[in-house]
């Protein structure tokens, strides 16, 4: 009789993960259908595959998750509505005060866009520079921080040096058993000769290092942001494909035909409490 209780309950708790699991995938599948993206931004889904890559880093509507360096918003289209309710949202962008244009023309736009729909009205925009040491999110608070194809920008600003510094910023955000999400295009290692920074790929080895410096674990990674068509050898660094085509119109078919880099999509974890 025991013995049949017990099977029952686990049953029913791993009928209840299940649910939850299956509640977390549809959740993230309606944030990435929400009316509100820019269909342009829609349009590079099939290369960016935002809702498995969430689903990889763990992101549930009930987290909270720091993304750093948002850009334009592109996952900001996505994350907004998912963390809406239940969840808590960092947009961690250019630092307010910098000199330069760039990045004050960059965060400036990504307020206009936060400003732009009610759906970003819980959206809390902090700041991050790869050299300074910055409040991305409270110490401690985050499930989850998330990187998009920013390595190789941190790295020329600092060698390793900026780039471990990025990484210890994330790991005071996170709680312990937090996970840190990379994707980045992803450098081929007979490739790591030369200038190779200018090609704006970057090494999964020295990414690894870097965040081990930093105190991480490196948990897994997944292949579904890679793309064997990527050669990673164009005169004009990754900036050649879709959808920066770099050299306009020059071979413009060919780059299509390639589509956007291979990427690596790299899980680390902050170590639980002892």
């Amino acid at each position: 009789m025991k013995t049949i209780k017990l099977a029952a309950a686990l049953s029913a708790v791993l009928f209840s993960s299940l649910t939850m699991a299956d509640a977390s995938t549809d959740a993230l599948q309606l944030a990435v259908e929400h009316q509100s993206r820019t269909p342009a931004n829609v349009v590079r889904d099939p290369f960016r595959n935002p809702a498995e890559t969430l689903a990889f880093f763990n992101v549930t509507p009930n987290s909270t998750v720091v993304e750093i360096s948002p850009g334009g918003g592109w996952y900001t289209e996505i994350l907004a509505p998912l963390l809406a309710a239940h969840g808590t949202y960092y947009a961690a962008h250019f630092p307010a005060e910098t000199e330069s244009d760039y990045y004050k023309r960059s965060r400036a736009a990504f307020v206009e866009k936060l400003a732009s729909n009610p759906i970003y009205n819980r959206v809390q925009l902090t700041e991050f520079s790869p050299t300074g040491s910055n409040t991305i999110a409270p110490e401690g608070s985050a499930d989850v921080v998330l990187t998009f194809r920013n390595l190789h920008n941190w790295y020329n600003q600092g060698g390793d040096e900026a780039l471990v510094n990025s990484f210890k910023q994330f790991y005071a955000a996170l709680k312990p058993g937090g996970v840190l999400g990379v994707v980045e295009h992803r450098l081929p290692a007979d490739k790591m000769v030369g200038e190779w920074i200018k090609s704006g790929y970057f090494p999964q080895a020295l990414t690894v290092k870097a965040a081990e410096q930093a105190g991480f674990e490196f948990q897994a990674s997944s292949e579904v942001n890679a793309n064997a068509k990527d050669t990673a050898d164009y005169a004009g660094g990754v900036w050649t494909l879709p959808p920066s085509f770099r050299l306009k119109d020059q071979d413009k078919d060919k780059y299509m035909a390639i589509g956007e880099s291979d990427r690596m999509t790299l899980k680390f974890v902050k170590p639980a409490a002892k």
